[in-house]
């Protein structure tokens, strides 16, 4: 971006590229930390410990070529973008009032990318860094709160993106033209009428809320249709098993919804 808009309650993230191996997530970084200090422990003790023999076993080349190149790319993105955005439009220094060189906005973008990605600095994928803490490192911040009228458009706009992707509610949007059902995957444009015209059976794109998986569940309304080729069928006690990490969801939230407004009984 050219710019970045931050209100009080705005955050961004640590540069920490995340791996997804044998159904696990995990930070690149963590993971090439954790493997420094095993090596620095048994340096220390002039032996392996064996609670490590079986972790390494389980560790390819290959994963470990993988963590790098991770770390290396998302660096090098950020460099990169921070350059030829962000910096788009700084051509002289405040405190020298000399110009800008590509040199100068290449070395200011690894400074900031090297400190974003500092592991041992913000500990864990989720830390929320604030407007300060971006200004401690000379990032130049468009605080959007000093702007009442912006402040409220953006505010407005963040709270209907929540209300309309982060709830467990069954929504409809209608358009002069069609509907479009949130969460169905039926391929067909839908007419507008009082009770939802759902096929049967109907498709639906599940993602698991722990491991981010997706997976496609069929529902059967009324009747019994055989199982469709790579998709699960709607389970009878409402509790789905993701596919990927084993965890439980319950989808009892959904049969309500989808059989109060198809009047059907999901079976």
């Amino acid at each position: 971006a050219d710019e970045i808009l931050m209100g009080e309650l705005s955050a961004l993230g640590p540069i920490d590229a995340q791996i997804i191996s044998n159904g696990k997530r995990f930070s690149a970084d963590a993971f090439l930390e954790g493997l420094t200090k095993i090596k620095t422990d048994a340096e220390n003790k002039k032996r392996l410990d064996i609670a490590y023999i079986p972790i390494l076993q389980n560790i390819s080349p290959g994963e470990i070529q993988h963590c790098e190149n991770a770390q290396s790319f998302s660096r090098t993105l950020v460099t990169n973008w921070l350059k030829e955005y962000k910096f788009k439009y700084w051509a002289i220094h405040s405190s020298t009032g000399n110009p800008v060189t590509d040199d100068d906005k290449r070395q200011r973008a690894e400074e900031i990318a090297t400190i974003l990605c500092n592991h041992s600095s913000w500990l864990t994928h989720g830390r929320s860094i604030g407007i300060r803490e971006l200004e401690d490192i000379r990032l130049q911040i468009t605080d959007y709160s000093n702007s009442p009228e912006l402040n409220d458009a953006i505010s407005r706009y963040y709270t209907l993106l929540r209300m309309s992707f982060e709830t467990n509610l069954y929504k409809v949007y209608e358009t002069p033209s069609t509907q479009i059902y949130r969460m169905l995957n039926s391929g067909n444009q839908q007419s507008p009428s009082n009770k939802l015209n759902i096929p049967n059976p109907a498709i639906v794109d599940f993602e698991c809320g722990k491991c981010h998986n997706k997976q496609k569940i069929q529902i059967n309304f009324n009747q019994k249709f055989p199982l469709l080729p790579g998709v699960t069928m709607f389970p009878q006690n409402n509790i789905l098993k993701c596919e990927a990490c084993g965890s439980d969801s319950n989808l009892l939230s959904l049969r309500q919804q989808l059989e109060a407004q198809t009047k059907k009984r999901i079976i």
